[in-house]
């Protein structure tokens, strides 16, 4: 369970760090984000959480 914590713990720096650095970048994603279809963000979406599932398996099979 502690893993879970790190792991969102994780995310919420990433996330932080991504705000923090290119804060004007973000703004124009999330612009952009409001043009696209429901349909191209799930695709989008499904694409980056599958990339994360298969880089976590391999760290936690490589470790």
């Amino acid at each position: 369970m502690s893993d879970l914590w790190a792991a969102l713990c994780l995310v919420a720096v990433l996330e932080g760090l991504v705000l923090f650095a290119f804060p004007d970048a973000f703004k124009r994603m999330a612009e952009q984000m409001q043009s696209m279809e429901a349909r191209q963000l799930r695709a989008a979406g499904a694409i980056v959480l599958a990339a994360g599932v298969v880089a976590l398996y391999l760290v936690r099979r490589l470790a």
